[in-house]
């Protein structure tokens, strides 16, 4: 285990004293004994439909999008589903693994479990149909085989990188059942590509390992050549495959006798492994598993206790199904560390192609969410990004001392890797998610460990974005060699806002920011941000609680002094009194760009505290208004007055979970308790899928409620979460 990873756990353990990446006993957010009783795990059945069986190894669509939501724990970079009713009985759907950074389905069931009995096969729908439940922390597939006879099939994770799976075999007739056992499962083998060649299937001591060649196509499939898949059984096993090499039948060496009323369990682990360190580590993983199979189920119970435990607090009964939905989300896009990732991380989604990786904004957002059920977990992610910021006397980047890159992947640019960017930031929301994070773990190292690089990244944005030197920022680009031009200039500005396609950049340009010696430090949008100087604001007065709570009352002070200057800044220059919003202004000549339409960043001063109370009454009116903001589902990016308003386009209209919290907390902010809460109700009436199983989603139609873009989205489950307290 990484030794960071046991800041997610109350206490160590046996297990973590063995150097194993099995999570330790006590494991973080898991509840003391006398908290144990009562957990209801059932009453969170199914929050998620979790069924599909994939027909390719390629999971997405020709989008990116993978159809069937998974289940992982811990970190892990793998992970399954349930089968249909109509599927192959016997096991598990998958595994779904990351190859490094890009899903794959390595089998639609890798380890199906078939019985014979006295050489005739047993079919495990005879009684009933196969039911596959899942629950917290766990996937559940009953079979009743008839004649008194069932099979119970559960999956869990033991650490972050082994799965363990049981199956219990229970005899309630009144005959001796004698069964012979066996797994069977093929490789999804793609057509084509480098990655077809990447699998190879080989029979071990205790089952079968997938080895994998060495690939490094940058846009779809990253290898080394030392990655495994390890199943390994609790009993001995003979291992057959076939003659093309692509499946196995692993039988066991000895029938199971069932005594009338017995039960019997078959055990076994599948582990996930980048490099050869990591299979030594995740083979005593696996062996602690095995040995104590009871152990492994407990500790799960009680950390997912903890978990939804801590989730629903204050959330009313008919929402704590959505809670529990929102939890599972985010633990599922759990990574644990491996390559650039050196902390715990919470990425995107797991069900999109391109989102395996760890932003700085996504992480701010997530770890507020987070925090609410496993602040150990929620400050490591806060690590992961910070890990990667710009020092101080950066020979590559000296200009950027402080920066925090927009996103980090499994690969650097230097090991192969395309989708890391450094060409721009995100929005310094950075502040606030320590501080919140800090309010529910109160640990104030956590603090003074975070408050320097806080401090650099703030100087960082008033040295390369403030264009005229005045106080007040522009979104921006990096000096990067992906900004080669212009146009790469004003891609990475919209980037850096987070909202990428947004109208108000439609006509935007950028100017370079140079030193007094003329070096170039970046390039700034021709445009001041409404929302990064709000944001801005809030940092500041985040940094001075900060400060405060350490014992630096001065600093805190000055930070306070400071913020309320951006506050008057704001307020005076960029609030249009005739239409009652506020705009982005133009860097030359001050002037409001409200031609550009109204754009839910002009709802950020009230989340801030940035607007006057007269500002934020009118700001107020305009966020209820349906031909504005106030939708069926609220709010969308852009006002339907605007002329850019598309409720399909991606900043342009859809309505983000992110941007419906700002504007939630900003009501409440300025006491309109009432209007917040009508407003999440009929999000929660709205929202496609979020009252029943199915996913959360990266945005929706502000008109209609449907679900768009990706599933199972983490930074919408992370401030659902909280919104659902509201």
């Amino acid at each position: 285990m990484n030794p960071l990873t046991r800041r997610h756990f109350l206490a160590a353990s046996a297990v973590a004293a063995a150097g194993t990446l099995t999570a330790p006993a006590t494991a973080h957010g898991q509840e003391g004994p006398e908290e144990q009783g009562g957990f209801d795990a059932e009453r969170y059945a199914d929050v998620l439909d979790l069924h599909g069986t994939p027909a390719q190894a390629y999971p997405g669509d020709t989008r990116g999008n993978n159809p069937i939501t998974v289940f992982a724990d811990l970190g892990a970079w793998h992970a399954y589903a349930l089968p249909r009713p109509a599927d192959r009985p016997g096991g598990f759907t998958g595994p779904l693994y990351l190859a490094q950074e890009y899903p794959w389905w390595l089998s639609d069931g890798l380890t199906r479990l078939q019985l014979t009995e006295q050489g005739r096969p047993l079919d495990l729908g005879a009684g009933a149909p196969a039911r596959g439940t899942s629950l917290p922390g766990l996937l559940r597939l009953a079979h009743d085989l008839g004649g008194g006879l069932a099979l119970t099939l559960e999956l869990r994770f033991a650490g972050n990188r082994t799965a363990l799976l049981r199956a219990r075999l229970t005899n309630t007739g009144p005959a001796v059942r004698t069964l012979a056992a066996a797994w069977t499962g093929r490789l999804l083998r793609p057509a084509t590509g480098p990655q077809h060649e990447a699998p190879r299937l080989v029979a071990a001591e205790r089952g079968v390992e997938v080895r994998f060649a060495k690939v490094r196509q940058t846009w779809d499939y990253l290898t080394d050549g030392t990655e495994c898949f390890a199943v390994r059984h609790a009993r001995p096993v003979r291992v057959v495959l076939s003659a093309d090499g692509d499946e196995h039948r692993t039988e066991l060496a000895e029938p199971v006798r069932l005594a009338p009323g017995e039960s019997r369990h078959l055990d076994w682990t599948e582990s996930y492994t980048f490099t050869e360190a990591e299979y030594a580590r995740a083979a005593k993983e696996a062996d602690t598993a095995l040995r104590a199979p009871e152990r492994v189920a407990a500790e799960g119970t009680a950390r997912w206790h903890g978990y939804v435990t801590r989730a629903t607090e204050g959330v009313p009964a008919a929402r704590r199904r959505t809670a529990v939905k929102c939890v599972q989300t985010l633990v599922t896009n759990w990574r644990s560390p491996a390559g650039r990732i050196r902390h715990d991380a919470v990425t995107p989604t797991l069900s999109y192609k391109w989102f395996s990786g760890v932003w700085a904004w996504d992480t701010w957002k997530q770890a507020v969410g987070t925090a609410a059920f496993a602040p150990g977990l929620a400050a490591d992610q806060i690590r992961a990004v910070f890990d990667h910021q710009v020092p101080a006397g950066s020979a590559e980047r000296p200009q950027d001392a402080g920066m925090v890159p927009d996103c980090v992947f499994y690969n650097d640019p230097a090991t192969g890797g395309g989708n890391w960017n450094e060409r721009n930031s995100k929005p310094p929301l950075a502040a606030w998610a320590v501080w919140e994070v800090y309010k529910r773990s109160g640990d104030r190292a956590f603090l003074r460990e975070l408050l320097p690089r806080l401090t650099a990244y703030r100087d960082w944005w008033y040295r390369t974005r403030d264009h005229l030197g005045e106080g007040l920022c522009e979104y921006g680009a990096t000096v990067d060699p992906a900004n080669a031009s212009p146009d790469d200039c004003r891609e990475a500005a919209a980037w850096e806002s987070g909202m990428d396609n947004a109208p108000r950049f439609d006509a935007a340009g950028v100017l370079p920011n140079r030193d007094a010696n003329g070096t170039l430090l970046g390039w700034s949008f021709d445009q001041r941000s409404v929302d990064l100087n709000a944001y801005l604001a809030a940092d500041h007065r985040h940094l001075a609680l900060i400060a405060a709570e350490l014992g630096d009352r001065p600093a805190a002070q000055r930070l306070r002094t400071r913020a309320d200057r951006i506050d008057a800044a704001v307020r005076d220059t960029m609030y249009d009194p005739a239409g009652g919003w506020f705009h982005d202004t133009d860097l030359a000549t001050g002037a409001r760009l409200t031609a550009r339409g109204r754009g839910i960043e002009g709802a950020i001063p009230l989340w801030s505290g940035t607007a006057t109370a007269a500002q934020a009454r009118t700001v107020r009116r305009l966020l209820l208004d349906p031909a504005e903001f106030g939708t069926a589902m609220p709010f969308p990016t852009v006002a339907r007055s605007s002329p850019s308003f598309d409720p399909a386009g991606y900043w342009r209209g859809l309505a983000w979970l992110d941007q419906t919290y700002f504007a939630v907390e900003g009501l409440r902010r300025y006491g309109w308790e009432q209007d917040a809460r009508r407003t999440v109700e009929r999000l929660l009436a709205t929202a496609a899928g979020l009252a029943g199983d199915g996913p959360v989603r990266e945005n929706y139609d502000p008109l209609t409620g449907e679900g768009r873009s990706s599933t199972n989205f983490s930074w919408s489950a992370a401030l659902l979460l909280i919104l659902l307290r509201t």
